[in-house]
């Protein structure tokens, strides 16, 4: 079996709505040189976004919002020319290459080729079938579900951990029971897309497939944890499924400008370590991962360098300074580094061990959560707190 596979093009660098833009320039690049600095690329094999992949857009997309996208022309009846979603020369063609990319890391991992694959210029969650969302054009990860879904996979699970609700993704599969969508994020109640409750649980046809964890906001790492941890494994033991599909957004992180949570590097890092295994105990090891938000660039750098090192089957030190330079690099985009190491010196995660439910206090979240879905995978609910 080959080596991890990063998917990687200069293209994929270059999803941007412009520099004054929170999905602005150099996110994925500042991540990819981290990495190297850290010695984890010559861990991973590479591979480019086969072409032909391109056309998953066609088979998720309405061809007339596909036609809207290609042109510098607003249409708010598709959120292409707003405020939230410029227009920006080229970036459709990019799009369709991050199509290209998670559908071809999905293809590797699906055929063989290798166990775990990862293009962090992927997850862009919130497209919908006709329209973009939260600085999300096309649905990378539904194209690679769909992909797999045509080419025999009975069972994928997508696991989502972006601080905003895995919205598109669930829609696209909301009443397909070969799909399992699992999105922990802050509570719509405060944060965008105001979607994901614990009551949301599919459509008919696949009842229970469709599982929210709407954390509160200002949720710390110990507590996220205890939910990640409480919720998740448990329906991956019943599912059964044969890929793992996962998000790692790196907005939960506390210095990130659009969110409220205030996890840690650490913390993000130590989930991605989860999902590697939970991929080994269910999944024949079958993982394939994707970046998401994250507007911080110094934290998002760190988080996706940490989820790099995941996949390619090492565990970094979190203490290790980070390069000299790093300050000014970052600087560049208006943003003040947060720490002068890799994992966040504040964070306190002592005697964590994360392969079982951390003990302690259940939150209401997750409680809320294993009533709405659990009885439909019999697995028995936690008691309220």
């Amino acid at each position: 079996m080959s080596r991890p596979v990063l998917l990687h093009s200069e293209t994929l660098y270059s999803y941007s709505f412009g520099r004054e833009h929170p999905m602005g320039p150099d996110r994925v690049r500042l991540a990819v040189e981290l990495a190297d600095y850290l010695g984890v690329l010559p861990l991973c094999d590479t591979a480019v976004p086969l072409p032909q992949h391109r056309e998953q857009a066609r088979r998720i997309h309405d061809p007339d919002y596909l036609a809207a996208l290609g042109q510098l022309t607003p249409n708010p009846a598709y959120g292409w020319g707003t405020e939230d979603n410029p227009l920006a020369a080229g970036i459709h063609e990019v799009a369709l290459d991050i199509v290209a990319a998670s559908t071809t890391a999905a293809q590797l991992v699906w055929e063989g080729h290798c166990t775990r694959a990862v293009n962090i210029a992927g997850g862009l969650h919130h497209a919908q079938r006709r329209g973009i969302s939260g600085f999300c054009m096309l649905n990378d990860a539904a194209a690679a579900i769909e992909w797999l879904l045509r080419h025999g996979a009975q069972r994928v699970a997508y696991v989502d951990v972006d601080a905003h609700h895995g919205d598109g993704v669930e829609q696209m599969f909301w009443d397909d029971p070969r799909v399992l969508t699992i999105s922990v994020h802050e509570s719509g109640l405060y944060l965008f897309p105001g979607t994901g409750f614990a009551g949301d649980i599919g459509g008919p046809q696949a009842l229970g497939t469709a599982v929210n964890v709407a954390v509160e906001k200002d949720i710390t790492d110990r507590e996220w944890l205890r939910a990640v941890h409480g919720i998740i494994p448990p329906l991956l033991q019943r599912f059964a499924p044969e890929i793992i599909i996962s998000q790692h957004g790196a907005d939960p992180h506390r210095a990130d400008p659009l969110t409220h949570m205030r996890l840690s590097v650490n913390a993000m890092e130590m989930v991605a370590r989860s999902v590697r295994r939970w991929a080994d105990r269910y999944a024949q090891g079958r993982w394939v991962a994707l970046g998401g938000g994250g507007y911080h660039r110094d934290s998002l750098a760190r988080s996706w360098a940490a989820l790099l090192a995941v996949v390619a089957g090492v565990e970094l030190d979190m203490a290790t300074p980070m390069p000299a330079g790093w300050e000014s690099r970052v600087h560049r985009h208006g943003v003040v580094p947060t720490s002068t190491t890799l994992g966040d010196s504040w964070a306190d995660l002592a005697g964590v061990e994360p392969t079982e439910v951390i003990g302690g206090q259940r939150c209401q979240a997750m409680v809320a959560t294993s009533k709405a879905a659990f009885p439909y995978w019999g697995i028995a609910s936690y008691p309220s707190p």
